[in-house]
C-alpha cells in the first residue's frame, strides 16, 4: 500500500533505538522528515516552538515510556496541556521494550496516545501506524 509522505518524531533516550527506528522509517520510503530526540523535554520544546500552519499534516510521534528525567507519561501529560490546534498536528504511539498491562491501561488517560507497541519497531509496525494515521 502506498501512503502520502509522513513526518516522524522519535523520542527515546537510547541513541541505538533512535538509530534503528530512523533506519526502519527511512527504508519504508514513506516519510517526509524524521527527527530524533534523546530527551523528551527537548522534543516538547521543539513541538511547542514549531510554527503552526493552517493545513498541518499529522506528525507521528514514537514515544518511549522508560526515560530518565522526563519519561513518556510525563511527556504525554505536558503534551495534553498544549493548545488543541497544536495537538491536532500530532499523533502519539508509545513504544516500550516491555508491554506492561498497567502501561496499556494508563495510556487510556491520554487522548493523544493511540497505541502501545513493543520494541523493537519493524516495517510492519510502521506500515500499520501509517495506515491508521493516514486513513483519518
Amino acid at each position: 500500500m502506498s501512503f502520502p509522505q509522513a513526518s516522524f518524531i522519535i523520542i527515546d533516550d537510547s541513541r541505538l533505538d533512535c538509530f534503528i527506528s530512523e533506519k526502519i522509517i527511512r527504508n519504508s520510503g514513506q516519510f517526509e522528515s524524521v527527527r530524533s530526540f534523546t530527551e523528551a523535554s527537548k522534543a516538547l520544546e521543539f513541538i511547542s516552538d514549531t510554527p503552526l500552519t493552517t493545513d498541518c499534516r499529522k506528525t507521528i510521534i514514537l514515544l518511549d515510556i522508560q526515560m530518565p528525567v522526563m519519561n513518556g507519561f510525563d511527556f504525554a501529560e505536558a503534551f495534553e496541556q498544549l493548545t488543541a490546534d497544536r495537538k491536532a498536528c500530532y499523533v502519539i504511539f508509545m513504544v516500550s521494550s516491555s508491554t506492561n498491562e498497567s502501561d496499556r491501561i494508563r495510556i487510556g488517560n491520554y487522548p493523544s496516545i493511540r497505541q502501545l507497541y513493543k520494541k523493537p519497531l519493524n516495517k510492519e509496525i510502521i506500515t500499520e501506524l501509517l495506515d491508521m494515521v493516514m486513513a483519518e
